[in-house]
């Protein structure tokens, strides 16, 4: 083990980043079994849950709610509008600007998606208590605050 000058090692099962990788990824993974039946797939369940909260964004503001590249949003929002998930209107007050709403087939996947979340959430948390599970949501978000 390697000790750097900060005093913190390079062991990835001590890296908070490495484990939040590791974690994110088998969230991915888990919701994408758990949605791959309604035709989603977790980048576009990310974009329909800001949407089915506030429908009518435009792309820029969907690439700072949800933090991924413009052109990563470019092609997500590509395939969901080809697949009937979305579509695209011109902005009222800015001509350059489209706004991305949900269609009535996305509309409908809402509750079956967010059962499917919420049954993931529920597998990574089973056997915490309610004080570690807001302890752990407390504490991803302040370190997503920290990196922000």
């Amino acid at each position: 083990m390697q000790v750097l000058s900060c005093g913190m090692t390079l062991e990835k099962t001590e890296s908070a980043g490495y484990l939040a990788n590791h974690m994110a990824r088998l969230f991915a993974m888990t919701l994408a079994k758990r949605v791959q039946h309604l035709g989603l797939a977790p980048a576009q369940f990310m974009v329909l849950m800001d949407l089915w909260s506030q429908d009518g964004l435009t792309q820029a503001e969907l690439v700072e709610r949800i933090g991924v590249e413009q052109a990563t949003m470019a092609n997500t929002l590509a395939r969901m509008k080809r697949d009937g998930l979305v579509q695209m209107r011109p902005s009222p007050s800015d001509r350059r600007a489209k706004l991305v709403f949900v269609t009535d087939a996305a509309k409908a996947l809402e509750a079956p998606a967010k059962e499917a979340a919420l049954a993931a959430n529920a597998k990574a948390l089973a056997g915490f208590s309610n004080e570690e599970r807001q302890s752990l949501m407390s504490t991803m978000q302040k370190v997503i605050a920290n990196l922000r």
